[in-house]
């Protein structure tokens, strides 16, 4: 499929609306859940992985809120959203006046609608399709993730990149709705939220949601 597709599938499945503990940001998000991630497993099985963009999941909104509450910690400064998703969190970064934002994820689809997201609210954010984990943060300053701390392998992935950023100068926030695996003891409680999650995906309508900074 050409990115155009990708874009065209997104909003055909989603509805523009503000994400529920970000009302200043605006997302494309699925109204129905369960049926586009089985559109997506189906249709798309062999190249795809589940639709992380159609959901404003509880990690990503998390942090975003900690960034539009303190916008300080973005402005004037080279942002990387890493495994980006809807954008969310790249989109809540150049709200507060990020000198630039990119926002990665591994998803074709994810790219578009990042695209889309930027678009809906009136910033610029630089959408790409990569894996960095075994790379390092390019030249940004402050490296931002929402809720990717799922497994235990993507969180080892995840951690060991997020030092390697660390080490480098970045200043690194992870926002995470208390899943297993995070290794705490290399970072620090910088805020703490409840945070409305779809109850279809997360068995419950609110997670406990923490934003840690790297040690």
């Amino acid at each position: 499929m050409m990115p155009e597709e990708f874009a065209e599938f997104a909003r055909l499945h989603t509805a523009l609306a503000p994400a529920p503990f970000v009302p200043e940001v605006r997302l494309h998000q699925a109204a129905e859940p369960m049926g586009l991630w089985e559109l997506t497993e189906g249709e798309y099985r062999s190249e795809q992985p589940p639709p992380f963009w159609a959901f404003a999941w509880a990690g990503g909104q998390g942090l975003a809120r900690f960034v539009l509450d303190r916008p300080e910690v973005v402005r004037g400064r080279r942002v990387l959203d890493l495994a980006s998703g809807s954008g969310l969190v790249g989109v809540a970064a150049a709200l507060c006046g990020a000198a630039s934002v990119r926002a990665v994820d591994v998803d074709p689809v994810a790219v578009a609608v990042i695209g889309l997201n930027a678009a809906a609210n009136g910033v610029t954010v630089t959408a790409e399709r990569a894996d960095l984990l075994d790379s390092d943060a390019g030249t940004a300053e402050v490296v931002l993730v929402g809720d990717a701390f799922y497994s235990k392998a993507m969180t080892e992935r995840v951690t060991t990149f997020l030092r390697r950023a660390g080490r480098a100068g970045a200043r690194v926030l992870a926002g995470d709705p208390d899943r297993p695996f995070l290794r705490r003891e290399w970072f620090r409680e910088a805020a703490a939220y409840d945070v409305p999650v779809p109850e279809v995906l997360e068995g419950v309508a609110v997670r406990h949601t923490t934003i840690w900074e790297l040690r």
